[in-house]
């Protein structure tokens, strides 16, 4: 049986598999006894991909078939400051999968979209997870989490979502909520209002905030990057999503 490296983002971790991506998804959402059900990120990485900081060869060598053939589902090899010590250039593919165990697997891109008008927000996934409103756009985003050496809260790697607004982009006192999801919307109205009226970029909406998030409500994709490499992984039109992956896009809207 071949074996497989996962970055896991909820949570964090690399996790050698002797499961196939669709199979891992699977296992990894809808868990066992042992296990809670769940939510599920992960990217698959290049299985020849090694690094000094990770105990990998230890790790595979531990993957092997259970006593009566079973495969392996799971070595944990690292829980701890993952994502900054792998290279994006061992990224194969992200997966996005829902609570029942629908597994969508996204191609990589390294150009970054076009730019929505007004506000924008963001979920930050690894290594911390705060939700975040800014005037930003995702390059500028990622370069002052990032890149901004004059920051003091500058990160070396960091995964993140934009999240929809809605109305609320371009109008954040009366635009019309519809069906956005996100708690306290007073709070989060205030928040986009003062990113207009004060001279910062970025506001904190949620510093606790659940690494987790509705699929439905991903706008532009998923970003991922360090100081030297970046990568995007585009979210399909809800169009194609009904067409091409209907039940993941069912299971994606509850």
């Amino acid at each position: 049986m071949d074996t497989h490296l996962y970055l896991s983002l909820i949570p964090e971790a690399l996790i050698a598999s002797m499961l196939p991506p669709e199979d891992f998804g699977v296992y990894y959402a809808v868990g066992s006894a042992k296990k809670a059900q769940g939510q599920a990120i992960f990217f698959e990485l290049d299985p020849d991909y090694r690094h000094e900081y990770f105990r990998i060869e230890e790790g595979l060598s531990r993957c092997v078939p259970h006593d009566d053939g079973r495969p392996k589902a799971s070595v944990y090899i690292s829980i701890y400051r993952v994502l900054e010590h792998v290279s994006l250039d061992a990224l194969k593919k992200l997966y996005l999968v829902t609570r029942d165990g629908r597994v969508l697997g996204l191609d990589p891109r390294d150009e970054w979209p076009e730019e929505g008008k007004g506000m924008h927000l963001y979920q930050e996934i690894v290594p911390v997870h705060p939700l975040v409103a800014s005037t930003l756009g995702p390059k500028a985003f990622f370069d002052l989490i990032v890149k901004d050496t004059a920051s003091l809260f500058s990160l070396p790697a960091i995964c993140f979502v934009e999240l929809r607004l809605g109305e609320l982009a371009e109008n954040a006192e009366g635009g019309d909520v519809g069906n956005l999801p996100y708690s306290n919307m007073a709070h989060l109205r205030q928040c986009l209002v003062d990113l207009r009226t004060k001279r910062v970029h970025t506001k904190m909406v949620n510093r606790i905030q659940p690494a987790t998030f509705p699929y439905r409500m991903i706008s532009s994709g998923i970003f991922v990057g360090n100081g030297d490499q970046f990568k995007f992984f585009a979210m399909p039109a809800d169009k194609q999503l009904r067409k091409e992956h209907y039940r993941w896009w069912r299971s994606a809207q509850e």
